[in-house]
C-alpha cells in the first residue's frame, strides 16, 4: 500500500535525532516517519514509539559483512533494508546531515526506484558547530565521488550521485531545504534555510514554575592549560555566588570526559552522571539557567533548551586563549547563539 508521503531522517548523534524529532513534529507532518541511525552511539536516546518505523543501519565502511566484498553488499542490504522500512510513497524526503559519505549518498538514486519512483528530494539536519561554516569539496574528493560511482557497474541500484561545493550537500541540485538551529550563525543559502524552533520539548519547560534549578557544565580548565589554578578557582566561586543571588538552590554539576578533577565543582552541587548523552539529558530535564565558561555545551544548551532557559558564560576575561583572533571569533559565535558572558 502506498501512501502520500515519507519522511526518511538518516541521524549519527544526539543532536540530529532531536533535531530529526523537531522536524517530524513541525514540518514533515502527515508522513510517515522513519529514523534509520548509524552511529551505534545514537541507540540510547532513540525512543521508538516516535516513529513509525525505526532501526539501526550499520555504516559499510565500518562494518561490512563477512567475506568477499562485504563493503559492497552491506551497502546493497543497507538500501533494501531501508526500502522495506519506507514502504511505497508518492513522495520522498531524505533528512541526513552530510550527503557525500557512501553510507548516505547511495540512497539518493537507489531508494526511489524500490518506493514506487516518487518525487525525491534531500534536506539536511542541522549537526551543531560543524554547521556553522561550509566545507568546500577539494580535488581529491571530487575525485573519490568519481570514484564511488564505478560500483553502479556491478550494482546498478548503487549509483553515487557526484555533486560540487560543500561537501554536505547544501549546493547540489538534490537538496532543496537546509534546517539551522536557531541563533547559530551559517553561511547558507538564506533562501534555502528553514531556521527550527528550541529542540526541548515544551513539556519540559513545565518545570519553569517549581524550584530554581541550574545545571553548571564543567570542563577541563587548569588541566588543559585554559586557565591558571587560582583563576579557575576564582571563577568556580564567582558562579556559585551568582547562582546564589539568582536564588538558585538545586544546582547540578555536569563534568566533562576529560574533567576527572571536576574544576568547577562545589560540595553543594550534585553530580549528575547521565547514561545517556548531554544533548538528550538537556532535552528531557528542564533547568533555569545552564552555566559554565567556555564549553561548546553551552551552545547547544542555547539551541536545545528554551527562552525560559538563561545560558552564561563565565570567566573569559581569565581564559588563555591562543590569539586575539580566536577570542574574537569565539566571542562572536557564542554572541550570535545568544550566550551571556558576564
Amino acid at each position: 500500500m502506498s501512501v502520500s508521503a515519507v519522511a526518511l531522517y538518516f541521524v549519527a548523534s544526539p543532536l540530529q535525532y532531536l533535531a530529526a524529532r523537531r522536524i517530524a513534529q513541525g514540518f514533515e507532518a502527515g508522513a510517515r516517519q522513519v529514523l534509520v541511525w548509524y552511529k551505534p552511539g545514537v541507540a540510547p536516546v532513540v525512543r521508538a514509539d516516535e516513529w513509525d518505523a525505526a532501526c539501526y543501519m550499520p555504516w559499510p565502511r565500518f562494518h561490512p559483512l563477512p567475506g568477499p566484498f562485504g563493503r559492497h553488499r552491506r551497502l546493497r542490504q543497507n538500501l533494501h533494508m531501508v526500502a522495506d522500512l519506507a514502504g511505497k510513497c508518492e513522495r520522498l524526503h531524505i533528512h541526513s546531515a552530510v550527503f557525500d559519505t557512501e553510507a548516505i549518498n547511495y540512497f539518493l538514486h537507489g531508494l526511489p526506484p524500490l518506493c514506487g519512483d516518487p518525487a525525491m528530494r534531500a534536506r539536511i539536519l542541522p549537526d551543531g558547530l560543524i554547521s556553522v561554516r561550509r566545507y568546500p569539496l577539494s580535488l581529491v574528493k571530487r575525485a573519490l565521488q568519481q570514484l564511488r560511482r564505478l560500483r553502479g557497474l556491478f550494482a546498478p541500484e548503487l549509483r553515487y550521485w557526484p555533486f560540487a561545493g560543500d561537501r554536505i550537500g547544501s549546493d547540489a541540485p538534490f537538496c532543496d531545504r537546509i534546517y539551522v538551529l536557531p541563533g547559530l550563525p551559517h553561511e547558507y543559502d538564506p533562501a534555502r534555510t528553514v531556521v527550527l524552533p528550541p529542540l526541548t520539548e515544551r513539556a519540559h519547560a513545565a518545570g519553569a514554575s517549581g524550584p530554581l534549578r541550574a545545571l553548571v557544565i564543567g570542563q577541563p580548565l587548569a588541566g588543559a592549560g585554559l586557565m591558571a589554578a587560582g583563576d579557575r578557582d576564582r571563577v568556580a566561586e564567582r558562579i556559585a555566588q551568582w547562582l546564589a543571588q539568582q536564588g538558585v538552590r538545586e544546582i547540578d554539576y555536569k563534568a566533562h570526559p576529560k574533567d576527572p578533577n571536576r574544576e568547577l565543582n562545589r560540595p553543594a552541587y550534585r553530580v549528575v552522571e547521565p547514561a545517556e548523552a548531554l544533548e538528550a539529558y538537556m532535552s528531557r530535564h528542564f533547568y533555569h539557567f545552564v552555566v559554565g565558561v567556555r564549553s561548546s555545551a553551552l551552545l547547544l544548551a542555547r539551541q536545545i533548551c528554551g527562552e525560559e532557559t538563561r545560558v552564561v558564560a563565565f570567566g573569559w576575561d581569565r581564559v588563555k586563549f591562543k590569539s586575539a583572533q580566536e577570542e574574537a571569533a569565539m566571542r562572536s559565535t557564542f554572541s550570535a547563539c545568544r550566550v551571556e558572558m558576564l
